[in-house]
């Protein structure tokens, strides 16, 4: 199988035949003017040392070399090569809370936002890991499968509302439990759960969920996201949502909620805030989870093959810079090209 990795480069082509174009013009018109000062033996005389086959030999080898130059600079590679590396190999759930108290805005844009925000870097800064999505309120689904399509993965993270659970609410510990249950059984490979919520848990046992993760292995993360003190909830109609006497109904973090969550789950807590001290505290625990880190052989589907063509081509210019359009007092006898 052969291919170019930057194949955009080879529109440069497109110069050698302008050039072609050119030279000839040229040519055409530097013999027009050397008819017009004269014609005959005269001439010859004059233009003895002068060899016009060197003129497009050098030119010939000119245009050759910067058709291998352009072509070295799109990458060729073809064939397969067998390469050992050292796979981390660690999996990662996240489990977000879509609940409507997500979209308080006591960090910005809003709490959902931010924790859309923090997913993106997370998954950037993925290399041998998988990643998957479980969204939670009143319920808890599976939004993405555990998967190393990571551009698949950020698409579903724009796209995530409050509108995708109907049952308002925040059962985390469902959340966490069907986390576990996406994970593929596979020996030696780190797993951990990252929880992200208000902590405002009013469904399920999440400590008891946590501990369960911990027994089996799985380390489980919480983000706090909000602030203690709380903030109102958009309806959305330039209004907060209100509670059945009237009153604005304020969401708190729930940081001792998420705390025992995460103390069950053998992982850290951490708030979230308008900085990234949150992703980065998480991101530097999920390197130090103990994974079963192994030598595999895996194939490169493509080897680089630019070598040959970057040695055909300073040869190709190193015989063009050699070659004199004149007779070489040295080579004078010589006719290697007329």
């Amino acid at each position: 199988m052969f291919r170019f990795a930057n194949p955009e480069y080879l529109y440069a082509l497109i110069l050698i035949p302008i050039f072609i174009f050119l030279f000839f013009m040229m040519q055409y018109m530097r013999k027009r003017n050397i008819r017009k000062i004269g014609e005959g033996e005269a001439m010859k005389g004059m233009l003895l040392d002068y060899s016009a086959t060197r003129v497009y030999v050098k030119f010939f080898l000119l245009q050759l070399g910067l058709a291998m130059l352009i072509c070295c600079m799109a990458r060729p590679q073809f064939g397969k090569r067998l390469e050992t590396v050292k796979q981390r190999g660690l999996n990662i759930m996240v489990a977000l809370d879509v609940s409507n108290s997500m979209l308080a805005e006591d960090i910005r844009p809003n709490r959902l936002g931010k924790a859309k925000q923090m997913l993106t870097r997370l998954v950037d800064g993925l290399q041998n890991d998988r990643i998957g999505l479980v969204v939670f309120a009143g319920d808890a689904y599976i939004q993405l499968p555990i998967t190393a399509d990571f551009v698949s993965a950020k698409m579903f993270f724009s796209s995530i509302s409050t509108n995708m659970v109907a049952t308002q609410g925040t059962s985390i510990g469902s959340a966490i439990e069907l986390c576990m249950r996406s994970f593929p059984e596979k020996e030696g490979v780190g797993k951990a759960i990252i929880v992200i919520t208000d902590g405002e848990n009013h469904e399920d046992d999440a400590v008891q969920a946590a501990a369960l993760a911990k027994e089996k292995g799985i380390n489980v993360y919480v983000i706090g996201m909000g602030k203690p003190e709380g903030a109102p909830i958009p309806t959305g109609n330039g209004d907060f949502k209100h509670d059945r006497s009237g009153n604005t109904v304020i969401s708190k973090l729930n940081e001792e909620m998420c705390g025992e969550i995460a103390k069950a789950g053998n992982g850290t807590y951490v708030r979230a805030d308008n900085t990234n001290f949150a992703f980065n505290h998480i991101a530097k625990e999920l390197e130090n989870i103990s994974t079963a880190e192994a030598e595999t052989k895996v194939y490169s589907e493509y080897n680089e093959q630019f070598q040959g063509l970057a040695w055909l081509t300073l040869i190709l210019l190193l015989l063009e810079f050699f070659i004199l359009e004149r007779e070489s007092k040295w080579f004078k006898n010589k006719h290697f090209f007329d």
